[in-house]
This record gives C-alpha cells, structure tokens and sequence, in this order.
C-alpha cells in the first residue's frame, strides 16, 4: 500500500465564486443607491411641499366703479297732504250725522247737524232785547228833538236839552249793541250745520245721534269727525346725517308699501328740516307722493329707496376686503410679482357689506379679499385658482 496522498488532477476553480460575490456586490450596491436616490426625491418633493404650504393662498377681487351711485333704503310713514279735525263752535246734541269714515266729501258739504236748545233761547231773547232796545232809542230820540225845539223859544235850559240828547245817543247805542248780539247768535247758530273745510275724504268720525257736544277743541270738547285730503300724500323719512347733503329739493325716491309688494311709486322731495335731531343723529326730510287713484293710504308705512349721486372717484370694495389696525384703515393689494403691498384708504360711505373708497384705490388695483392674519408687506402669496376655490367650497 502506497503511503503517497492522492489528489484530483485537476482541482476545481474559484472563479464563479468570485464572480457570484461580484455580482451580489454590485446587487446590493444597486439598492443602496435607489433607496437613497428614492429618500433624496422623498426630502426635495417634502421640502418643495413645505415652501409650498409657508406661501400664503388668497382671493382676490376687483374694484367695481358704478356707473349708477349706491341706493339707501329708509323706512318712512304716510301722511295726508291736508287732514282737519272736525270740532263743534255750539254746545247741544248732535241731531243727524251724513257721512261716514270713507266718504268722499266737497268743501261746504254738511257733515251733520247740532239740536242747540239753550242757543235757540238765547237768540230768542236776544231780539226780544233788541226790539226793546230799539223802542227806548225810539223814544229818546223823539224826546230829544221836543226838547232842541223848545229851547228855540228859550222855554227850556241848555242843560236840560242836552240831558235828553244824550240819553237818545247812550239808547241808540244799546240798540246797536243788542242788534250786534243777535247778529253773533246768529251766526253762531249756522256753526250748527258742520260743514267740510275742503275736498276730501272722511277718515274719523268720533260721534253719534243724541251725543252731548261741547263747543271747543282740547280738553273742552272731543273731536266729531276728521277730513283729509289725499289726492297727494306726504311721506316724512329720517335722513342720516352723512347722507343729508345728497338728498335735497327735487331728489326723486322710489317708494313702496306693504299691501302693493309689485308695485312702486315716485316720491320727491319737497322740504327738509336743515337741523339734526340730537337724539337720533338724523334729519327730518319731507316728500311728495302722488296718490290719484287712492291706493296709498295715510298713517301707512313706506319704505323709500334713494340713489345717491356717484362720486368721480368713488370705487366700492367689499367690506371684508378692509383691515382695522393701529395704522388706520387700510386695504392689501397685490403687484405684478404676487407681493403684498398695503395702502391706506378713505371710506366715503359705509354701505353694509360693502364700503365706497374715496381715496388711496385705483379701480386697476388687485384687492385681497379678507387678507389672512399676520400678512405684512412684502409677503408673497399665491392667487388661488378656480380649482382652489371649489375644493375650498366642498370643504
């Protein structure tokens, strides 16, 4: 037995080892690099997400330049052009009335009639006066005259004819005091027919058949009927104060009124108080409102709308456009290059939800529309999109 080793002739190669190792290598290199190549993207699309998210979005609107001026809408009350409380000038009791609340009535035309018995009496013994005032006078002037001819034949002092002759005058005179009377209960008694003091309509009557009425007006005596006149109404509005001087002599509103919601009715301006009510901050302005075929009626409420004259300058912005801090009033707007730049303005007139700008806005301007919070000058933003603005409306 031979004591020499045996081995193979010919051993096998490590070559494809090192080539599998190689490969494996390279394998696992390749992994590495997409990973961190897969981790660099993650960070850049992160951080470009990021920027993204520190610039602000905003809305933006335009300046609107009116071509007709803003309106104002006032509440105001109805008024006849000529109303007259109907008071009794004789006391008695009212004997027969004509007309009702309704009634379209003439000037001249009798509303009712007074039963004025002490009146009568009175009347009555005031020509019974009368004739006997007139018999005395009669009398002392017939006397008077015997006596300034008896004093032709010196049958008669001086002293005496003159007695006579005055006693005639102070006679004559009761006459005509007592004929006066009767002239004045006379006419006091035609104060029994109440008549209506003009066309018009009857809009009260406060009484009836067999009522005790007592002449005067207050607390004397009640009020028997009340008659206006409505082929023209007045309207009466409280102007605000700021708005005074747009609205003067001749200014036309368009008027409505609860029970014609479809219908209008042009009013004009025809006086205004020129003072301010302190209380009220407001001035009493007075109007004009035709009313022929009598479908507005008095003591109504109205609403009135006014349109203001434009200003050359004037543009309106919405109110949530403006932006309240230390530094007065201001408005962003945005340039060219989506910068923020605030500009100070000057509200003309506040008109709810919208304000009108004066000055300091150009109608070009971009207006950011309820600017964010903590937004300063120099800030860029973004303009949102159509695309923006929809999802934002779909929560």
């Amino acid at each position: 037995m031979s004591s020499e080793s045996t081995f193979p002739a010919n051993p096998p190669s490590r070559r494809p080892l090192r080539i599998a190792g190689i490969v494996g290598l390279l394998v696992v290199l390749g992994i590495v690099a997409a990973g961190l190549t897969l981790r660099a993207e993650d960070a850049r699309k992160l951080k470009t997400w990021t920027d993204a998210q520190a610039v602000q979005t905003v809305n933006l609107i335009q300046p609107i330049h009116d071509a007709n001026g803003p309106s104002l809408q006032l509440p105001g009350r109805l008024e006849a052009y000529t109303r007259a409380p109907i008071f009794a000038q004789v006391s008695g009791y009212l004997k027969t009335w004509n007309v009702d609340i309704g009634a379209r009535v003439k000037a001249g035309q009798v509303l009712a009639e007074i039963d004025t018995p002490e009146l009568d009496q009175q009347l009555v013994q005031a020509r019974a006066d009368q004739q006997s005032a007139e018999a005395n006078a009669l009398v002392a002037g017939t006397t008077a005259k015997r006596w300034e001819a008896l004093r032709g034949s010196d049958s008669v002092a001086q002293q005496d004819v003159d007695q006579r002759t005055a006693d005639y005058t102070a006679r004559a005179a009761t006459a005509a005091a007592a004929k006066a009377n009767v002239e004045r209960l006379v006419a006091t008694k035609a104060f029994a027919h109440i008549v209506a003091p003009f066309d018009g309509v009857v809009t009260a009557r406060d009484t009836d058949v067999g009522a005790l009425v007592n002449a005067g007006s207050g607390g004397v005596g009640q009020e028997l009927f009340e008659v206006s006149e409505v082929k023209q109404l007045r309207v009466y509005v409280q102007v605000p104060q700021n708005y005074s001087p747009a609205i003067h002599d001749g200014t036309t509103a368009t008027l409505s009124v609860p029970e014609y919601p479809d219908q209008q009715f042009t009013a004009r301006v025809v006086a205004a108080a020129d003072s301010v009510n302190s209380s009220s901050g407001t001035t009493l302005v007075q109007l004009l409102v035709d009313n022929a075929d009598g479908k507005l009626l008095p003591g109504g409420f109205a609403s009135l709308k006014f349109t203001l004259p434009v200003a050359a300058n004037a543009i309106r912005v919405p109110a949530s456009a403006l932006v309240f801090d230390s530094r007065g009033v201001q408005v962003a707007t945005l340039d060219a290059n989506d910068l923020v730049h605030f500009k100070h303005v000057k509200i003309d007139r506040d008109l709810g939800d919208s304000v009108e700008i004066g000055a300091g806005l150009a109608a070009t301007d971009r207006v950011i529309d309820t600017p964010p919070d903590g937004l300063v000058d120099g800030d860029r933003v973004q303009v949102a999109t159509a695309t923006d603005k929809k999802a934002a409306a779909h929560g």
